[in-house]
């Protein structure tokens, strides 16, 4: 066998690989060719040129069907000086794209000619933080400045918020808004895991600020210490793009539904009660979406829906019910899958079981039916304060 030094090995591949001017490469990509950039992603953080699509050399192989499976199309493979952009395009050859073809001279070149790049959106903390997540090709760069440039609102700061909050902080949602008035008492701990024993009696909101802060400085948390209200219901969500319903009690949760519609700011609905738990997502963006009230049209007395202090709940549910809206989030902030609109979905921790229901939305529905008329946020407090 005849060995190969670099030069030798690198000119065998050219008489491969055919290589093109950056100039020619963008001409390709303008006629609907793939430019795809195989640096690092710490490399692209520096920028990237536009419209590329983002793929690390190894992990090319892997995921290069998810991002183009027609092997007919034209691809552009890029790197940062022309070398590892040929070994890519050798492995697509090899894995039956039939017009493949890399950019001589790199990214190098590509800037020194003056060719458009965009600007890098993440910065090296950013690229080391979210680097399992900017692999993903549903995610990437673009994916990943959706999320931090997101605002979610979420209401109470505890059994639900806290895992939600948690988990949305650490994929890097930019604003997290926590809307909740009440204070850490030793019997939350069990469940709302945000918390800590040292911070018994402190606000909850600002105790989950606490916790945020240290698990990703990156975020901005803002805090209200209020109970939500008639008055106020408004001014505290208005300026989100989403809502997670964490409330534990049938009047803020009614005053966020008639917001949610009044706002079009799609609602991820969470509740647990001792073993069992139910999520779904009403989103008034979009014309067959139910409301909360097409699955409660009026809200039940204490009797009928007793909350946690008094019913009991296992400590691990609200994590796992949490979890759920938090990634309900992120598919709506990522525009990606199929969110729980029209869908229940139960969960029976004793079973082990989820279980899911179609729910319709409902045209004699008393929040979104047509014909409705808002007869006010004080209506709906006064309409629960009477069922209770």
């Amino acid at each position: 066998m005849t060995s190969l030094n670099r030069d030798s090995w690198l000119e065998s591949l050219r008489a491969s690989v055919p290589e093109i001017s950056p100039a020619d490469a963008l001409a390709r990509q303008v006629q609907g060719g793939l430019l795809i950039d195989v640096r690092e992603d710490a490399e692209r953080a520096s920028g990237t040129p536009i419209g590329a699509v983002g793929l690390s050399r190894g992990f090319l192989e892997l995921r290069i069907e998810q991002v183009e499976a027609d092997r007919s199309r034209p691809i552009i493979v890029l790197c940062g000086s022309g070398q590892r952009s040929l070994l890519a395009s050798e492995a697509l050859q090899r894995m039956g794209y039939r017009q493949v073809a890399s950019v001589s001279g790199g990214f190098q070149r590509w800037k020194a000619e003056g060719l458009p790049v965009a600007a890098g959106a993440l910065d090296g903390d950013a690229v080391e933080r979210y680097a399992r997540q900017l692999q993903l090709p549903q995610v990437g760069e673009a994916g990943q400045a959706k999320l931090s440039s997101a605002r979610v609102a979420l209401l109470g700061a505890g059994g639900l918020g806290a895992p939600a909050a948690l988990y949305l902080a650490a994929a890097g949602v930019g604003q997290l808004t926590l809307i909740d008035d009440d204070r850490v008492e030793r019997s939350n701990l069990h469940r709302q895991v945000i918390h800590a024993d040292a911070r018994v009696g402190m606000h909850k909101t600002e105790s989950a600020r606490i916790t945020l802060a240290a698990l990703n400085p990156r975020v901005q948390v803002d805090i209200r210490n209020e109970r939500l209200l008639a008055d106020n219901v408004e001014r505290l969500l208005g300026g989100h793009d989403l809502v997670i319903d964490g409330a534990d009690n049938f009047p803020a949760r009614y005053l966020v539904a008639a917001a949610s519609q009044r706002l079009q700011l799609p609602m991820i609905y969470g509740a647990v009660e001792r073993f069992t738990g139910q999520v779904s997502v009403f989103d008034p963006r979009r014309a067959d979406s139910p409301c909360y009230r097409c699955l409660f049209p009026e809200p039940p007395s204490a009797a009928e829906a007793p909350n946690c202090s008094e019913a009991g709940v296992l400590g691990v549910l609200p994590g796992i019910v949490g979890l759920l809206q938090a990634t309900e989030a992120l598919k709506l902030i990522l525009g990606i899958g199929e969110p729980l609109v029209g869908r229940l979905l139960g969960f029976d921790a004793l079973a082990m079981r989820f279980r899911e229901a179609r729910l319709p939305r409902d045209p004699e529905c008393p929040g979104c039916g047509a014909g409705v008329a808002f007869g006010g946020y004080q209506d709906i407090a006064e309409l629960c304060a009477s069922a209770g």
